[in-house]
């Protein structure tokens, strides 16, 4: 009898503690962290260097001509592309275009209300628009199907479905990797001189009357861009903050570098923490060894892509 008291209570000791860890990070949570940071270590037990793991699916969506769902940790997005034929402008006939659209529905977060659009989704979208169009992954030349006549109108749409910190990090994993699985149709010019899809009988059937391309094929990506978003506190370096992480410091800096290690885009958001030269060097060297890590997993993505 007394053995089993004994036990009981130390589990009641257990979660008596449990409790008070929990009370104490709520109420304190920089304190809760700085006891951590000094051990150089984060309660989930990572280290301040280290990302969190991260997985690539491609091909998620069925019915887009390019998907992919991109997992950093619990942070979650689901990237599709849906193309149509457009008429290019006179400025750039012989170029495609590329819009993109940032969405961050109520079940993502907690401080998301239904009804009100999350603040920060347009800044993800401009940040986004910004780094896929300066690194120059897509030649919008590839987009061209007629000149001045008809180009291909690629519409991206990222729907952040559990925003748990890094958002921009995975929203550019998972439009990148829909740009990698993305294929652009078969398309003919019908009896009216408009560029249409061409279905598969068509093209087996060699039916249609003026092929513009037969076969469909992928795009060329060239220099892609990965980032890494750092949290600075004092004189500590946190990579791949969780959304805890970011609501207690908010010093941010966020580096994209494409796969050749040239710097993209440096988005520092404000923040209390100067970013002295040595510590944006710290995280542009972080950032090119998680490159490795991201472009390695993208390569896994799309081989296991071709063997389904």
């Amino acid at each position: 009898m007394e053995s089993g008291n004994g036990g009981g209570g130390g589990k009641e000791g257990d979660l008596s503690g449990e409790m008070e860890v929990d009370a104490y990070r709520r109420l304190f949570p920089l304190r809760f962290y700085e006891r951590h940071l000094l051990e150089s270590v984060r309660p989930d037990a990572r280290p301040l260097a280290h990302a969190r793991d991260t997985s690539l699916a491609l091909g998620a969506v069925a019915t887009a001509d390019g998907s992919a769902l991109a997992k950093i940790g619990c942070t979650t997005m689901l990237a599709g592309i849906k193309l149509e034929v457009m008429t290019p402008s006179t400025d750039s006939p012989d170029e495609g275009c590329i819009a993109i659209e940032f969405y961050m529905p109520p079940i993502c977060s907690p401080i998301v209300r239904p009804g009100r659009p999350a603040e920060v989704a347009p800044v993800i979208a401009k940040q986004l628009s910004d780094v896929i169009l300066s690194s120059g992954m897509v030649n919008l030349k590839e987009l061209s199907l007629i000149s001045g006549k008809a180009a291909w109108m690629a519409y991206l749409d990222i729907y952040c479905l559990d925003a748990d910190g890094a958002l921009f990090d995975a929203a550019l994993l998972s439009a990148v990797a829909a740009f990698s699985h993305l294929h652009l149709p078969p398309v003919s010019v019908n009896d009216d001189g408009r560029v249409v899809t061409m279905s598969k009988e068509q093209v087996e059937g060699n039916s249609a009357k003026e092929p513009v391309n037969k076969e469909r094929r992928k795009l060329t990506l060239n220099s892609i861009p990965f980032s890494l978003t750092c949290i600075l506190y004092k004189k500590y370096i946190l990579v791949d903050p969780t959304a805890e992480e970011e609501s207690i410091m908010e010093s941010l800096v966020t580096v994209v570098l494409d796969t050749s290690g040239r710097l993209v885009s440096l988005y520092k958001p404000g923040g209390t923490v100067l970013a002295y030269t040595s510590t944006i060097q710290d995280c542009v060297a972080l950032t090119r060894q998680r490159v490795k890590e991201l472009r390695k997993i993208l390569n896994e993505a799309l081989v296991d892509m071709e063997v389904d």
